[in-house]
């Protein structure tokens, strides 16, 4: 059976089980860079299923924790958090549901530097007054590996802004706070800031989202027609819209 078929399957079980049961409620852990995805898909599977989704974003030490302290019914999250061996033991099968690149992004208007190979993307880093990046997350201590494969991790301490949230990198750029943003792609392609470029050669990282259903959730049913619904080709395209590739 395909996954369009599957996904078709499992969607129709998730409305067929709306009337007969109710509708379910189901937490959703997902990863912040997630966040335009699924606050665009979440409302498309309530509509069609009748269950209603809540939807908690984080980067990866708030999904771990959030994930061993309480009950949740479905995660998507960075592998990285499906790594921790606490996490792995409370989810089932993961599935990988899509993926991102890392870039750097400018106020728009500004220059773009040129990051079209490691040497120049690391002179780039180095002239840049500031740069700003979302250092407690997956994707933020991906790019502190990238600083210290170029040799400079020592210099950019000084000229780091760190965010709390992945959409506060753009947002810090547009306004000046920064002059480079420096993270997951489709996180920086936001107003006010525009992509320079993505990391070069073999700094470039796919950054991979997976996803699985809870063991304790009590709605397996609906959580796996969600997860169906995340491989199905309209959610696809939502994915590329934002900028994110589906696997």
């Amino acid at each position: 059976m395909d996954n369009a078929l599957v996904a078709a399957t499992m969607l129709g079980l998730a409305m067929a089980l709306a009337p007969a049961a109710g509708a379910a409620e189901l937490k959703v852990l997902a990863g912040g860079s997630m966040t335009a995805s699924l606050k665009e898909l979440g409302p498309q599977f309530e509509r069609a299923s009748g269950h209603k989704l809540d939807i908690q974003f984080g980067a990866a030490p708030e999904l771990i924790k959030m994930a061993t302290s309480g009950p949740f019914d479905v995660a998507v999250v960075p592998v990285e958090v499906v790594k921790n061996d606490a996490v792995r033991a409370k989810l089932g099968p993961t599935t990988d549901v899509a993926q991102i690149g890392f870039g750097v992004a400018v106020r728009a208007g500004a220059p773009k530097p040129d990051v079209s190979t490691p040497d120049a993307f690391k002179a780039a880093l180095l002239k840049a007054q500031s740069v700003t990046f979302l250092p407690e997350s997956s994707a933020g201590s991906y790019v502190l590996k990238v600083f210290e494969r170029l040799g400079i991790a020592e210099a950019m301490k000084a000229k780091t802004r760190p965010q709390t949230s992945p959409g506060a990198i753009p947002q810090a750029v547009a306004k000046g706070d920064a002059e480079l943003g420096i993270f997951l792609t489709n996180v920086l392609i936001a107003p006010g800031a525009e992509l320079a470029g993505p990391f070069p050669g073999d700094l470039q990282l796919d950054f991979v989202l997976t996803a699985a259903v809870a063991k304790e959730t009590g709605h397996a049913d609906v959580a796996k027609a969600f997860l169906a619904f995340l491989k199905t080709e309209e959610a696809a395209a939502v994915f590329k819209a934002k900028g994110v590739t589906p696997k």
